[in-house]
């Protein structure tokens, strides 16, 4: 032993016969000792050696027993024994593999025994049972913290304790006879710790004890069962006579055969004499026959693996190991702990129960808890059932609730039990745990089911019917029955599990009986597969188009166009979580609709086409707000035939194949829930397969240690399949007929007459088959599912019943001409073409290839391999670009530019593609200017009639055009809220054009424009910086300015964006960035507030730019003339003039040097316009001459220009009218894009301005500045 570690016990006293002379400095070595353990290496040294030293038994438990009125030197021991005492597992974490840990491991076990041999005293527990009772006392006001450790100290030092498992090699106890553990169990009784533990059950003001409480109480019932401690103190029944009775009868007839076959095996002559025999037949290692030497008589047990060494069963494939450490307790232990179960179900069960199952459900309780909540439910339940059973004492477990938590932890028990294979023996015992207490449930509903109260018959009703409805109750025997493993499953999990299933059939049986319409959920998954899963539209013929069609409309106008509640709210069209930007998302809702038409669901497409409606009005590409029905019949036939471009997936290397299409059905599989009629015989047939009658074959090998009620379990269900399936031929197996074989052989076969009756009904059946089948002794070789035994029994199909499709020579030499015509032909799928042009329309492709790689004429079936979509580049000559040209030149100002073009177009493509052309060509900016364009009030505006058009809608639609050309004053109010509205459909879109590459002068034009609001812009974030400088921020705004640097450096050099978190690390960044002021500048700077609770940091968006962020850097610098004042057009509100009196003296500040810039930008703007002229001159009538026209600007031409630039000039206004109301802290326009953010929270902006004030304000800004 350690010399410190002497040392210390040596300081805390000694004890003289009964009586413990403590030293002074007691308390402080019992410190010291916790301090050791806290610092003790991987073997659990100083653990081993105090346990050597038997420090508990000498030193510790004297001093609790007799100085326990020394608070302080008594809460220090108790600190250090629930040390001391914790189990081995968590000392180790698991049982070592080691040799030398396992060795340390088995010592530290040791002294652990040695420790709950002490404890079996009545004084010790009588001083915790006092001092805890002392605790309890203590009103919740008046209990300090130190009390409440001390309980909890107190109530897992009994938990360590009475978890301590038995020494069987030195408790060799039979039953009936006191052990450790019983002794511990009365000492606690006497001290009256186990009243304590009631009140801690069903007191309200102590709650947070429940887990301890539930952990000690399934360990004092550790070795009971429900069975034996109702029996305890009874006289014995007249059902446990008979059985003991009938077990005594089976011994003895066994007992009466050996000694018959022993004396049947005593020859006549003597030993020595036994003589050598020749067995003919039976070769041996040669070609001669086997010479036998033994006795005659013992010949039928001659094998030749006689004398042979027994081959080791690899570790894996043993089978399970059983856990049965049940015994017989003493009866004054068991009769009091049978009075405890009374008065604890009584008035504690309910409660605790609820207490502890929300504890679970919150995840309040550590892991693996649960199992505590499954014992108890299963041994109370039990218990309560079979002493005289009482409703009311288990009401909290008996709810579809309980039968929902226990089968989804049978569920995720089973997927651990294959994922962590390591821990799988321990996972198995938990889903044993699990499985049990699914059994009591049912086992109580099937008591409720013969109460003598009518309201508890019809409780068992209501809970019978939901369980027999729901899919996942029903389904879980089956599945678990296919799933067993007996070398992690041991045989008392499959005989529960069989035991259970008898019983749920059984009531599932009665059930059906009185009703003869049983409706049941029903539940289908349905996978999607995109490869190969589905065929697009190129892929399909036109009539089956047409048969298609022809369905769908049928049904939807049986329907009347008129959805269903339910569908209406199930249809999502787009994902707001996802990063595909909104117009893709749109694309996919449109081959999502097509999908749905091919798949010939109609209502799933109209619902599908009227919520993309709601989310995408503008262009009418899903129809206008106001379409009528036949519209809407009239567009989804043109989705059914349109050519939408489908991405595919690439393909995965050839090693992962397998994880990446099983990935691909759980990213794509569905559930559908329906409902159906329920019929029992079909829901038994789901039992009648192989891999559920193995593991009741593996459990009927063991037929002479089964209970009758399990044997009688496996032969019902082999009745069920045999006789009212009529699938005997199931059973027709080798393995099957040799359990029959030893069964009938058996001397005690009169104890198993109903086996005895079914295993010679089978017999019978199968030589019946034979007489009629030779080759039924064949099959006896396999195990046959539903199709091998209809074959079996009724005949087998010739050539596999004529799966194999033969060819004459008439269709060989058709396929052989057809191919080599069509061999040398530019069609992309020669298979696909030549199909239609066989004589024989029955050929599929599969039959085909097969059939082409069989004559020899392509070499593999990779040769003909289908042609992958979407993968095909196709080239635009000259000529066909030339045309497209002349075509949007032509159709550019009508109302459907790209409807148009496809009509007249010679090289038809699809739309995706001919709208990448004209991107690609600079034709067109946006996708949007495509769109078809709406007259009147259909909210997207009327590009061809400018200036006529008033109303809401009529600012929707402006062009660049439009706004120069009524730059002076003709806009109506009302244009605010439209244009507003379509910067806010548009904002997200934008987001991607502004930040990619458009080629020629509309860059430069585009670019231009993004000054003008931008040097506007950095006023204002000017101002807000130098107000924050002067509530004493300059550190904060010094480090952004850092980290916006930063980032922009990181951007150019990795080429990559992403959002990146702005982390502060001092106390006053960390205060800036709760300011309410700062976050008004960090929202002007286009940063992104925390989108939900599960970030933290503001964020740099990822949209923007490196030159855009060194800009909003550049703009937080401290300037000697920051601005003072918002701009304000001439023609603002009076409420914005008297707010802001000096505006005006003030606006040339506020420009600085951006006022040229500005000029330039629109100059150049319009001479790019003037430039192109695509279209005729027409100028809108002005009420006032224009600044432009003041500075000798030339006179516009109204062109053609694209949204994403009217957008631009647009947000100008709005960023100016911003900083008329500098006090609003919602704004969220981004300084360097100048669109709405929809990342930033934000509750709008100030549009009180009239709209053409808004717009006027640039160019007076210029006019200033000239």
């Amino acid at each position: 032993m350690d010399c410190e570690l002497l040392a210390t016990c040596s300081a805390l006293g000694y004890l003289e016969g009964d009586v413990y002379h403590k030293e002074f400095d007691c308390l402080e070595s019992v410190k010291d000792l916790i301090r050791y353990l806290r610092h003790e290496d991987d073997t659990r040294d100083v653990r081993q050696q105090l346990g050597a030293s038997q420090i508990v038994q000498n030193d510790l438990l004297p001093i609790i027993v007799q100085h326990g009125q020394d608070k302080l030197l008594f809460d220090a021991c108790i600190r250090l024994m629930v040390n001391l005492t914790q189990p081995a597992m968590l000392c180790f974490g698991k049982v070592p593999d080691d040799p030398v840990f396992r060795h340390h491991f088995l010592e530290v076990t040791s002294h652990l025994q040695a420790y709950k041999e002490a404890f079996a005293s009545e004084k010790v527990f009588g001083v915790l049972s006092e001092t805890l009772y002392n605790l309890l006392q203590l009103d919740w006001e008046q209990r300090q913290e130190e009390d409440n450790l001390l309980i909890e100290r107190i109530l897992i030092l009994v938990r360590n304790v009475l978890h301590i498992p038995a020494d069987p090699n030195e408790e060799k106890k039979v039953d009936d006879d006191a052990s450790i553990h019983d002794r511990v169990l009365w000492a606690l009784h006497m001290s009256g710790f186990d009243d304590l533990v009631k009140f801690l059950s069903s007191a309200q003001s102590e709650q947070q004890w429940s887990m301890h409480v539930l952990e000690i109480i399934s360990l004092m019932f550790r070795d009971q069962t429900p069975e034996a401690l109702v029996s305890a103190g009874q006289a014995r029944s007249a059902e446990e006579k008979q059985r003991d009775s009938q077990e005594l009868e089976a011994l003895r007839q066994r007992e009466q055969a050996a000694k018959r076959s022993r004396n049947l095996q005593r020859g006549t002559r003597h030993s020595r004499f036994g003589g050598s025999f020749v067995v003919q037949g039976l070769k041996s290692v040669g070609d001669k026959d086997v010479i036998y030497h033994q006795k005659i008589n013992n010949f039928k047990n001659y094998t030749h693996d006689c004398g042979k060494a027994v081959r080791r069963v690899p570790k894996r494939h043993r089978q399970a190991q059983e856990c049965n450490d049940k015994r017989r307790s003493a009866l004054n232990v068991r009769l009091f702990l049978r009075e405890f179960c009374l008065d604890f179900l009584e008035n504690c069960y309910n409660h605790l129960m609820y207490l502890v199952k929300e504890n679970l459900i919150r995840e309040q309780s550590q892991q693996h808890d649960e199992t505590y909540y499954l014992w108890a439910l299963n041994f109370f339940m039990a218990f309560n059932r079979g002493n005289g059973f009482r409703a009311e004492f288990v009401s909290e477990t008996m709810s579809i609730r309980a039968f929902h938590f226990i089968e989804r932890n049978i569920t995720n028990y089973y997927e651990m039990m294959l994922t962590d294979r390591k821990e799988a023996v321990s996972w198995s015992r938990r889903m044993h745990l699990a499985l049990k207490a699914y059994q009591e449930l049912l086992l109580t509903v099937n008591e409720m089911d013969q109460s003598k109260d009518e309201t508890i018959r019809q409780s068992s009703n209501v809970i019978k019917s939901n369980i027999f409805y729901m899919m996942e109750y029903r389904e879980i025997f089956v599945t678990l029955l296919r799933k067993f493993d007996e070398t992690k499953q041991p045989r008392s999990y499959l005989k529960d599990l069989v035991e259970t299933t008898h019983l749920f059939l059984r009531m599932l049986e009665r059930f059906c009986k009185g009703r003869k319409n049983l409706m049941v959920q029903r539940k289908r998954v349905k996978r999607r597969k995109s490869k190969g899963g589905k065929k697009s539209v190129s892929e399909q013929s036109p009539e089956a188009l047409s048969e298609t069609w022809k369905i769908v409309e049928e049904e939807l106008r049986a329907i009347e166009f008129k959805l269903s509640l339910s569908l209406t709210e199930s249809v999502v069209p787009f994902d707001a979580t996802s990063e595909t930007p909104l117009e893709e998302q749109r694309t996919e809702v449109m081959i999502r609709v097509q999908d749905a038409l091919l798949n010939r669901l109609g209502p799933e497409a109209l619902g599908l086409l009227r919520a993309a409606r709601e989310v995408w009005p503008e262009g009418d590409v899903f129809g206008s707000s106001d379409v009528q029905p036949e519209e809407e019949l009239e567009l989804l036939k043109q989705i059914l035939h349109a050519d939408l471009p489908r991405s595919s997936a690439p393909e995965p290397a050839p090693d992962d194949e397998d994880d990446g299409a099983e990935f691909e059905e759980e990213e794509l599989e569905t559930i559908q829930v329906s409902e159906q009629e329920f019929n029992f015989l079909d829901f038994i047939k789901r039992f009648a397969q192989p891999t559920i009658v193995r593991p009741y074959l593996h459990l009927l090998k063991t037929y002479s240690k089964n209970s009758p009620h399990t044997n009688h379990c496996i032969a019902r269900m082999l009745h069920r399949i045999a006789v009212d399936l009529k699938m005997d031929a199931l059973l027709f197996q080798l393995s099957v007929f040799h359990v029959f074989n030893k069964l009938l052989s058996d001397p005690a076969a009169a104890a198993f007459t109903e086996l005895v009756t079914f295993a010679k009904f089978v017999l019978r059946g199968f030589f019946k088959l034979a007489a009629q089948n030779d080759k039924a002794y064949v099959e006896l070789l396999f195990w046959k599912n539903v199709g091998a035994v209809r074959e079996m029994t009724e005949g087998y199909t010739k050539d596999g019943g004529g799966k194999k499709v033969a060819w004459t020579e008439e269709e060989e030499e058709e396929l052989r001409k057809l191919y080599e015509e069509h061999r040398d032909s530019e069609v992309p799928d020669i298979i696909e073409h030549i199909l239609p042009l066989l004589s024989n329309s029955n050929r599929n492709r599969r039959q085909v290839v097969v059939q082409l790689v069989h004559m020899g004429l392509v070499s593999s079936a990779k040769d003909v391999k289908k042609p992958k979509k979407g993968t095909g580049i196709v080239l635009w000559t000259e000529e066909q670009e030339e045309e497209l040209q002349m075509l949007f030149e032509e159709f550019k100002d009508s109302d459907d530019i790209l409807g148009n073009i496809l009509k007249k177009i010679t090289a038809k493509r699809s739309r995706a593609r001919v709208v990448d052309k004209l991107l690609s060509l600079g034709l067109i900016s946006d996708r949007r200017e495509l769109h078809k364009k709406r007259r009147g009030g259909g909210g997207a505006g009327d590009k061809g009639s400018r200036g006529k058009t008033r109303g809401k809608s009529s600012g929707r639609g402006m062009t660049e055009e439009e706004f120069l050309s009524q730059l002076t004053g003709e806009f109506p109010d009302a244009d605010e809220e439209g244009l507003d509205r379509d910067e806010e459909e548009e904002s997200e879109e934008s987001e991607e054009e502004e930040g990619g590459d458009v080629e020629g002068t509309q860059n430069g034009g585009l670019m231009n424009s993004i000054n003008i609001t931008t040097s506007a812009k950095r006023a204002d974030v000017s101002s807000v910086a130098r107000a924050l400088r002067q509530e004493g921020m300059s550190g904060p705004i010094l480090w952004l300015q850092n980290c916006l640097n930063k980032t922009a450096n990181y951007r150019e050099e990795d080429g990559m964006s992403q959002p990146v978190p702005l982390v502060p690390l001092t106390e006053e960044n960390e205060e800036a960035m709760e300011n309410r002021s700062f976050q008004k500048l960090l929202k002007k700077l286009g940063l992104r507030a925390p989108a939900d609770e599960q970030e933290s940091f503001w964020r740099i968006p990822a949209k923007i730019t490196p030159s855009q962020l060194r800009v909003a850097a550049a703009s937080l610098s401290p300037s000697e003339d920051p601005p003072t004042g918002g701009e304000e057009g001439p023609s603002g509100s009076t409420e914005s003039r008297d707010q802001e009196p000096d505006q005006d003296p003030n606006r040339d500040s506020d420009q600085g040097t951006s006022s040229e810039q500005r000029t330039q930008a629109l100059r150049a703007l319009l001479l790019e316009r003037k430039r192109k002229q695509h279209s005729t001159d027409h100028i809108a009538p002005m009420s006032s001459p224009s600044p432009l026209e003041q500075n000798g600007t030339p006179e516009k031409p109204p062109v053609k220009t694209s949204t994403k630039r009217r957008r631009v000039l647009d947000d100008d206004g709005d960023d100016d009218d911003d900083d008329e109301d500098k006090e609003n802290e919602d704004d969220s326009s981004a300084p360097m894009t100048m669109e709405t953010n929809g990342d930033v929270d934000s509750d709008g902006e100030d549009l009180s301005a009239p709209l053409k004030r808004r717009r006027k304000l640039v160019i007076d800004d210029d006019d200033d500045d000239e």
